[in-house]
């Protein structure tokens, strides 16, 4: 502490020393004089204090009973005003202000006692010295007390709840695209009403949340009825069905005639494949050249073995894709394609070697494919050709179901949804007790219908991904960054990140969750918690600190950028309650991007129904059971076929393939 500091505090403290002394001396003055008959029968006056005590008589000081008990008291409570006592958190101003009410009423009415007749004056004065003492401690106790509360409180929130709030957009945004969410939300201790404006889902719209957070209630089934009454086409993945099918035929049924052009409803079902509808992902008309084949083989190998997502480029990851690759466009250039399904090329793959390989060794396209397996195998180097082959023929082998095969064999629908002349909406179901063993057959149809979407000059559309973890569909990242100029919007549902890092490579999954423009997040945690608050715009917050010594009390604010919505914040959201961020257009800003409300639902909202009405009869256990024996002889007749051709023609005699 500074010399000049030393001073002034010393300087202080004398004054303080000599109010309170003239204080007292005023309050002894008041009792010789009010109480002086006491005082000369106690022997404790002399001439000297009688004259001068006469003399200050004649100043007015005595004029009125109170009016020098009154200045006593004003010089005590003036040394409470530079005095510094140790101040107190727990202080309020209930105890200080009994205390000098109390003493100031025992302090001036203490005037009643000397009204009282007696015969003992000296008991009299005693009595009435004493409890205008005890009103005169009570009342600079009360006063010092005042000085020793803390007016500045620290904030009494736990969980720093309203200091983390902030403005959200209130009015409504929309356009030809827009999803529109209705919600509330909180500013500081008051309720306010707001509108989460997905005004640009051609972003990407990501939906995250644990089970039981509301994903599907609140956002999906809504997007579902935006979309649909705004006229576009539809791609729904719909996990748990026929949860979403139901609903999505019901508002179908509803806003059908309002579409320009009247689109069809299909939807699979594999707990039903009676009554599903058909549908081959390797349609030919669609795999236009051999890259498709190899991107439908990698799907479909990928999805089973997920290990293999963070092994590409391995020598046995991208083999056995390969020859699945060749299969799938063998089956292409054959005949124009009347055996290309996958059930047919599950078939295909289960032959013996000789058989297998003399069929893929009549196609000069796929040559460059096979040849590596083809030596292997006369070379004997059956470790390789088994170790290769195997991991194609074994997962591909548990698909073999006549129910599976029906599905997957008939082409009642094409998957290009967004045609403008042929709109559909289409609901792909899965089984979750079967959900494994579908995974396969539903990436291929998700990963095929992309590539078929996401080209120009088509209508506006939207795939719509429920539990999208459960399915390996790389063609998304491409949609997501260029299906924009295309009117595709991509809405991808999963319940946490560390679910699409299981599925997908880490690259991939941190790529999926980079490139989403529009974010919404119900209740995460751990990793998952962490990026999405790093997402969140930081906002200046108050920060408040108090530090208590034994003769000062010190209380700093200051203001500090920290994160919007907190990891912890995130991962203890209520079901219904979300954060997230959205994309705007340049020609519709929005200026409060971010969001943290609890949705609400529309009035209109339908009630969930599993009704869905099949358009057309549904197939027999026979006609299933002959379509799986039909696949399978189409096999043998193409291998005859082929074989017979190949012995003919003495040109091509040579690619028979035959193990010595």
């Amino acid at each position: 502490m500074s010399k000049d500091s030393n001073e002034n505090q010393n300087g202080l403290r004398k004054t303080i020393d000599m109010m309170r002394w003239i204080g007292i001396v005023m309050l002894l003055i008041h009792f010789y004089y009010t109480c002086y008959d006491a005082f000369k029968n106690w022997g404790w006056t002399c001439t000297i204090g009688d004259r001068l005590l006469m003399n200050i008589d004649h100043t007015g000081l005595f004029s009125n009973f109170n009016k020098s008990k009154g200045i006593a008291l004003l010089f005590m409570l003036l040394t409470v005003l530079g005095a510094k006592g140790r101040k107190s958190e727990k202080l309020s101003y209930k105890q200080p202000a009994w205390l000098l009410g109390i003493g100031l009423l025992i302090y001036f009415g203490s005037m009643r006692i000397l009204q009282v007749p007696a015969n003992n004056v000296n008991t009299l004065a005693i009595v009435y010295m004493s409890i205008t003492s005890l009103g005169f401690i009570l009342s600079l106790t009360g006063a010092s007390l005042f000085s020793r509360i803390i007016t500045q409180h620290l904030s009494r929130e736990i969980f720093n709840t309203d200091n983390e709030t902030f403005p959200q957009a209130e009015e409504l945004l929309t356009n030809d695209y827009s999803i529109n969410l209705r919600a509330r939300y909180r500013l500081k201790n008051k309720m306010r009403d707001s509108w989460i404006n997905f005004i640009n889902p051609r972003r990407g719209l990501l939906i995250m949340g644990s089970p039981g957070s509301g994903k599907s209630f609140f956002i999906i089934e809504n997007i579902i009825r935006q979309l649909i009454e705004k006229g576009f086409a539809l791609m729904i993945y719909d996990y748990k069905y026929p949860e979403l099918t139901a609903l999505t035929f019901q508002y179908y049924q509803q806003h059908k005639k309002s579409y320009a052009v009247e689109p069809k409803f299909y939807f699979i079902d594999f707990k039903n494949p009676a009554s599903s509808d058909r549908n081959n992902p390797l349609n030919p008309e669609q795999m236009t050249d051999l890259l498709d084949a190899l991107e439908a083989s990698k799907t479909i190998l990928l999805s089973i073995n997920r290990t293999w997502a963070n092994r590409q480029g391995e020598f046995f990851v991208e083999s056995p894709i390969n020859f699945l690759g060749a299969v799938f466009w063998f089956l292409k250039k054959y005949k124009k394609g009347i055996y290309c399904t996958l059930p047919h090329a599950i078939e295909l793959c289960q032959l013996e070697y000789d058989k297998l390989f003399s069929i893929l060794n009549s196609e000069p396209d796929i040559y460059t494919l096979i040849n590596t397996f083809i030596s292997a195998y006369l070379s004997n180097a059956m470790e390789t050709v088994v170790g290769q082959l195997s991991s194609v023929r074994i997962p591909l082998g548990r698909l073999s179901s006549p129910q599976l095969y029906y599905v997957l064999s008939g082409n009642d629908f094409s998957l290009d949804i967004n045609n403008p002349e042929e709109p559909k909406i289409i609901c792909i179901g899965n089984d979750p007790l079967k959900s494994e063993a579908l995974a396969p057959v539903l990436s291929l149809i998700c990963d095929r219908l992309n590539k078929v979407i996401n080209q120009q000059d088509k209508m506006k559309c939207a795939t719509i991904y429920d539990e999208f973890a459960t399915l390996r569909v790389s063609s998304i990242q491409t949609v997501i960054a260029t299906g924009r100029s295309n009117q595709i919007i991509p809405v991808i549902a999963v319940q946490d990140f560390s679910q699409l890092k299981k599925v997908y490579s880490r690259e991939e999954a941190e790529s999926i969750f980079n490139m989403t423009g529009n974010i919404i997040s119900g209740q995460v945690s751990g990793e998952t918690a962490k990026l999405l608050s790093d997402r969140f715009p930081k906002i200046m917050q108050d920060r408040q600190s108090l530090s208590i010594a034994t003769d000062e009390t010190s209380i700093s604010r200051s203001k500090h950028l920290d994160a919007s919505v907190q990891p912890a914040t995130i991962s203890s959201l209520s079901s219904g309650e979300f954060v997230g961020i959205v994309a705007d257009n340049p020609d519709q800003p929005i200026t409060q991007k971010a969001f943290h409300a609890k949705i609400i639902q529309p009035e209109n909202k339908k009630e969930k129904t599993d009704t869905i009405v099949p358009d057309k009869t549904p197939a027999s256990p026979a006609d299933i059971q002959n379509n799986f024996n039909q696949i399978k002889e189409d096999i043998q007749q193409l291998y005859d076929a082929i074989i017979d051709e190949l012995m003919n023609d003495p040109a091509k005699e040579h690619l028979i393939i035959k193990k010595n």
